[in-house]
């Protein structure tokens, strides 16, 4: 599995911030920081833009409480606060499967730690 999230945050990094990316050029809204107020009426364009919008930044908050509260001890405070960081610059497709291989990490080095001292 630990291949599978480091594929899956690869392609959460690409995929969408490919499009950010011809966005950031051809608006000079760079990842869409730059121009908050239009990131914001781009998302809510219409019904469908605002639906989806909400739902994403609901999981984001969502996901933000669950990592720090399921693992600040696991990867600790300056992970999470990296994962965060990760998460809000370049998205959550990224960030969910970056946590997960970094979860997935930390726990097979805490079992081998665990093992070898037996």
């Amino acid at each position: 599995m630990r291949n599978v999230y480091l594929i899956l945050a690869i392609l959460g990094f690409v995929l969408p911030n490919a499009l950010v990316l011809i966005e950031s050029l051809e608006t000079g809204n760079y990842l869409l920081y730059a121009d908050p107020i239009s990131t914001f009426e781009s998302m809510t364009a219409n019904r469908i833009a605002t639906i989806f919008s909400i739902d994403l930044m609901f999981a984001v908050i969502v996901f933000f409480i669950w990592t720090y509260k399921s693992s600040i001890v696991l990867l600790g405070r300056k992970k999470i606060f990296f994962l965060w960081g990760v998460t809000m610059i370049f998205g959550f497709a990224c960030g969910l499967p970056l946590y997960l291989y970094m979860r997935l990490i930390s726990n097979e080095l805490n079992y081998t730690a665990v093992n070898s001292k037996v």
